[in-house]
């Protein structure tokens, strides 16, 4: 095998149209020997003589794209000091941008003996291995362009590849729970009837599927098990393994961004699959153990454990924080994508101990100019001491708003709460993140996610069902705040069926009138149940799948239509805080860009907010008090609107407050599904909003007569052109 010198940088396998450039950092390692593999599992080995700054590396002319490839490397096995090196078991290329199969589980694959975590087992691995390739960089992206739609206009849809398109009957059987199926019209048709601005895809990491499920008949189905971290997961592909993932997974993000919907990826940079000191030696651990894991500083056998996993990922070493930001840029830069979502984020913030919101990561990120152009989201909070960071992240950050899940939820459930705690989630939750210069989008607002209650089982169950996870029940979030309105799981009774479709509505309305940006889990728009299973990570099955042949379309088309209201009037998204003082009209009036109101019409008095006044509010919009300009730098102007909350158990009868430019107030939404389109209400007039429902109202506007644009209108209208002595008329008639 004919083998150059080559280069250190860039880490990984990179094809350059005549050969490829082999090049993996170990500060630890004595000695590096790439394995090439052919068809036939034939093994080839490469020893890597070069070495740069700790990367070794080789230019191999006669390697082309599809090749398997993978390492072994030398250096001391001492797990007390946290070396970990032996070379019989093949190590996947952490910066592998493709892999071919799966783990095969078993002895080969441990780097001790079963029952003796202090050994040294020396099986050799490679036939259990996975393996790395060779992938062709190039493809045509056809005048691709990134949507790029700001915060303010979006509208995010967290779905899982295959649980999203798996039963879709319009999906060809063959593509069917792969990148293909997420690029099928029938998909995108829904995305954009939905209004839907980026979809959220759940990991797309190559992962690894666990053996303690693998062993129970289940499977790793979300996918927060990382092995490679600019591989795109090979069984979402419906072409092959051997590089063909990375061409379907840039087709399918082509024809997102066409149809106007950017790709926001899951990423899981906290942990990997190697687990703890039992778990298994498939990448990092054996290629520098020390550089890319957080270790127990008095025994460094033992990994720190900040996500529930077994490992952490050591977010204070410079190659381990190369990897995650070479990683994010080949999403943006290779891959097209838009953005990302960190999975526990606060895990990446703890460069010693605790979470420290300068962490050199987010210093990073902070000052990179392809990584900080792209939507961040965190998910600001981990398994480790003070890892719940809500409101603590950087300004250019985003964040999953916990609080207001939780607040929404206890609402419309009729728990006893402060009001004021609820009026601020729905308005961008200024108490979390105006502090740190943020607006209103850095709350990215849910009511469900992947992890938990889906929407409709949120209204349908009081407790938890995971028995199907093998568990005995135990696992998952015991406290849902939900509601089953008098029976557990599914019922035939009418009533009680009537009332869970309103209250799925409630929270999708309050879901799109909320400041802030709008997050809706697949499936939740068609009423999906998980019968009652708030755990689904390792459900592969029905149970996960989104079922498009029970699909509640009426909750479909609300879900459009609340959309298409938030889309249309920039008062329930606005990019500044409302302040509740005065604003200056046009006609020199003065009114507040936002009023709490009592149902009977007054303002909310500094005593009703705490006093636990009741269940029931409403809240003036100033359409006209925005104060936001357009690109144009005209000011932004919109109707004024009034939302009407009712979350108790007794009808409400609400008064209109009086507003000077508004004589009359037009039904727009009503979730009981009684008053929206009726006639105009008087200023002051009485609304009666039904128990568990939401009204929204916006002022009236007096429809000016239609102009005929007609032919012989234009003609008629031209009367500078009327010969002296002729009208109009008789010269049209001429």
């Amino acid at each position: 095998m004919q083998t150059w010198p080559g280069s250190s940088y860039p880490l990984g396998a990179t094809f350059d149209g005549n050969g490829t450039n082999f090049a993996l950092f170990s500060e630890g390692a004595e000695r590096v020997e790439l394995c090439l593999f052919g068809d036939r599992g034939k093994e080839t080995r490469v020893p890597l003589v070069d070495v740069d700054a700790y990367v070794w590396h080789a230019y191999l002319p006669q390697v082309r794209p599809g090749q398997r490839y993978g390492y072994r490397v030398y250096g001391p096995n001492d797990p007390k000091s946290g070396a970990r090196f032996n070379p019989n078991k093949l190590l996947l290329d952490p910066y592998a941008k493709a892999v071919e199969g799966q783990v095969t589980w078993g002895q080969p694959v441990f780097g001790y003996d079963f029952g003796e975590p202090d050994s040294r087992n020396d099986e050799d691995s490679a036939t259990s291995m996975m393996k790395g390739v060779v992938v062709n960089p190039y493809f045509d992206w056809a005048g691709d362009r990134q949507p790029k739609t700001p915060y303010s206009e979006s509208f995010i849809y967290e779905a899982h590849v295959k649980g999203l398109t798996q039963t879709h009957p319009g999906i060809p059987d063959e593509i069917r729970g792969t990148y293909s199926a997420i690029a099928h019209p029938v998909i995108i048709e829904h995305l954009k009837k939905l209004g839907v601005t980026a979809i959220e895809l759940m990991p797309v990491h190559q992962f690894v599927n666990d053996s303690t499920l693998q062993e129970k008949g289940l499977s790793n189905y979300w996918g927060y098990n990382t092995i490679a971290f600019l591989a795109p997961q090979n069984t979402y592909a419906s072409t092959g393994d051997r590089g063909q993932q990375v061409e379907e997974f840039k087709g399918m993000v082509r024809a997102l961004h066409a149809a106007g919907i950017e790709v926001i990826l899951d990423v899981v940079y906290n942990h990997t699959a190697e687990g703890n000191h039992l778990g298994p030696t498939l990448s990092m651990k054996g290629v520098d153990n020390v550089a890319y894991y957080k270790l127990e500083d008095d025994d460094k056998r033992y990994y720190t454990d900040y996500t529930g996993t077994g490992n952490s990922l050591n977010a204070g070493n410079p190659h381990a924080l190369q990897l995650i930001m070479d990683s994010l840029r080949y999403w943006v830069l290779e891959m097209h994508v838009d953005g990302f979502r960190f999975d526990l984020a606060s895990a990446l913030a703890r460069e010693f101990y605790d979470v420290d919101r300068l962490a050199t990561f987010f210093e990073l990120v902070q000052q990179d100019p392809v990584v900080s152009q792209v939507k961040l989201i965190a998910e600001p909070w981990d398994v480790g001491p003070g890892g719940y960071q809500v409101g603590n992240f950087p300004p250019q950050w985003t964040e999953w708003n916990g609080k207001y899940r939780d607040t929404v939820r206890d609402f419309w459930r009729g728990e006893p709460q402060a009001l004021g705690e609820f009026a601020s989630r729905l308005t961008g939750s200024a108490d979390l993140y105006e502090h740190s210069g943020r607006r209103p989008v850095a709350s990215v607002n849910f009511v469900t996610a992947h992890d938990g209650f889906t929407l409709r089982d949120l209204v349908s169950y009081n407790e938890k069902h995971n028995e199907a996870n093998g568990e005995d029940n135990n696992d998952g979030e015991s406290h849902n705040r939900s509601m089953n309105f008098g029976v557990e799981g599914p019922t035939d009774d009418v009533e009680i069926n009537t009332i869970r479709a309103r209250q799925q509505r409630n929270f999708i309305a309050t879901l799109l009138l909320s400041q802030g940006v709008p997050m809706l889990l697949h499936g939740d728009e068609l009423g999906r149940t998980q019968y009652g299973n708030n755990n689904g990570y390792a459900q592969d099955n029905e149970i996960t799948w989104v079922d498009w042949e029970n699909v509640d379309q009426p909750l479909v088309e609300f879900t459009a239509a609340m959309a298409r209201l938030r889309r249309d009037h920039p008062t329930f998204r606005r990019r500044r805080f409302f302040n509740g003082r005065p604003v200056r009209m046009q006609d020199g009036e003065q009114r507040r860009d936002i009023a709490w109101l009592r149902p009977d019409g007054t303002l909310m008095q500094p005593d009703d907010w705490e006093s636990g006044f009741g269940r029931a509010i409403g809240v003036f919009l100033n359409g006209r008090g925005i104060r936001e300009r357009d690109y144009r730098g005209e000011p932004i102007v919109d109707k004024h609107f009034i939302v009407l909350f009712n979350a108790g158990d007794d009808i409400v009868d609400f008064r209109t407050p009086v507003i000077d430019d508004s004589p009359m107030w037009n039904v727009l939404i009503d979730t009981a599904g009684e008053k929206a389109d009726s006639d105009p209400l008087q200023p002051g007039a009485t609304v009666r909003l039904h128990a568990k429902a939401l009204m929204v109202l916006s002022e009236h506007s007096v429809m000016e007569p239609e102009i005929d644009h007609s032919v012989a209108a234009s003609l008629a209208a031209q009367t500078d052109t009327t010969m002296p002595g002729q009208s109009p008329k008789s010269e049209l008639e001429h």
